[in-house]
Parts: structure tokens; sequence; C-alpha cells
């Protein structure tokens, strides 16, 4: 027997999926149609650990997995599992990008030193087509200055207790924020606005970067002061923050693991 543990790398649109985590309703799940994927390659039943949970909606670019495939004596090259796996993935818009062999001792979840998510709004009052799925739509004018001067008060270690869901079952609320900022451009030649929220950090807790999108909102939208959210913050109270942003505005865009 030769066991040899697999890094890949996976594209998706969370669209119709109930989130990457394997539900026991069996409704469909990224986990889950990967775990196929491998079941209908192999005739394994193999379970596929990944970086981060992302909720039901939510998007992934950059989305790391690992597990450890028993492909006896045969050669397996990179790509010829890439194509396998995709092969028995279609037509599911969820696509391994990567494939690598890796040591015994890589974790995907653990082993993770930096994760990259981006929030996505589009600025307009015409409301989104191609978009509708990818974006959170805002018909408002938003003001960007005032969101980009909100954010350097996020960064660093903090209690992120106003940031994060009711129903969080992380031990600790304390996290790192090691990057939080804002850009626009322009979406449309008829004044259409694109917004970019970026969030980086080890490890996030659940909902807080749709948390801390949806804050960050209320400030571009006027209702907030800019100091609002380290207000907030520094409160510890989750019902005092703004609106949870919904998920189909999230993407995970990439996973380092080097320091």
């Amino acid at each position: 027997m030769s066991v040899q543990r697999w890094k890949i790398t996976v594209e998706y649109d969370g669209t119709n999926y109930s989130g990457w985590q394997i539900q026991e309703d069996h409704i469909a799940s990224i986990q889950g149609s990967l775990e196929k994927a491998l079941f209908k390659f192999c005739q394994q039943k193999i379970r596929v650990q990944g970086a981060g949970r992302t909720d039901a909606g939510v998007h992934a670019k950059g989305q790391v997995a690992h597990f450890d495939l028993d492909y006896g004596t045969r050669d397996l090259t990179p790509h010829d599992l890439l194509m396998a796996i995709n092969a028995h993935l279609r037509p599911q818009p969820i696509s391994v990008i990567k494939a690598e062999k890796v040591s015994s001792d890589f974790h995907a979840r653990f082993g993770a030193k930096q994760k990259l998510y981006t929030y996505r709004v589009i600025c307009r009052s015409a409301p989104l087509t191609y978009d509708r799925t990818r974006a959170w739509h805002v018909k408002k004018k938003i003001d960007i200055d005032a969101m980009k001067e909100a954010c350097p008060a996020l960064l660093g270690t903090h209690d992120f207790t106003s940031y994060r869901a009711a129903g969080c079952q992380a031990n600790s609320p304390i996290r790192t924020l090691d990057r939080l900022d804002v850009e626009a451009r322009e979406y449309d030649p008829f004044g259409g606005v694109e917004i970019l929220i970026h969030a980086g950090g080890q490890s996030f807790l659940y909902n807080q970067v749709r948390n801390l999108s949806g804050s960050l909102i209320m400030v571009g939208e006027g209702k907030w002061p800019p100091h609002a959210l380290k207000d907030v913050l520094d409160k510890k109270d989750r019902t005092l923050s703004g609106p949870t942003a919904p998920p189909e505005g999230l993407t995970m865009v990439k996973i380092d693991y080097t320091g």
C-alpha cells in the first residue's frame, strides 16, 4: 500500500450549495461533491479536509483542501488527478485548479498562515443580472473615503465579539486582522461602482467578514460615522454592530501556507 497526501486548490460558485461542510440531511455541499467525485474515480471513501468552512452561497477562488489517497504502486501525476476529479464533478460549478503531492504532516486547516477574503458590492440603481449571485446590490450612493477611514482602527489583535455570529462556536473571540481595506472601481459606464472589501488574517470567526462588511456599508451610506466600527468593537456586543452582509458577495480568494 502506498498512501499519498494530496493538496488541492478548489474554485467554486457556492450559490446552490449549503456551504463547504457536509450536512447530515445530504443537501449539496462542496466537501460532499468532492468526496463523491473521488469515490467515482477510485472507489474509495475518502475524507476531504478543507482549510475553512465557507457558508451557504459563499464562493471561492482559492479554497484549499487535503486528502490521503492509496493508489497502490500505480503512477498518478498531479495533472492526471486534477483531470480525473474534474471529470467526475461535471457539470457542477466546482473545479480543482491545482493538485500537489505534499508530506503527510501537511494540514489544509491547521497549516494555514494567512487567509484572504474579498467582499464585493455593486452600487447602482439598476438591478443586477449576471452578477446577481456574485455581489451585494446596494442602490444608494456610497462614501468610499468614509469606509476607508473606518478600516485602520480594526487592524491588529482584538476581541471581535461584536462581529461574530450568535451561533459562532469558536472557543475565543480573539482574532488578529492583518488586512482590512476598501477599493472602488468603475462597474459600468453609466455610474455603477464596484466596491471590494478585502480582509486578511490567519483565521476568522463565524460571519466575521460578512458582519464587518455590513457595518462598513453602514458607514458608506452615512448611517454611521467612521469611528463607529471601533466603538462597536470595544463594546463587545453583537447586537450593536451592523447587518450581516448577504453571502453572495463573499469570496475566499486565497490561502497562504508560508510564514
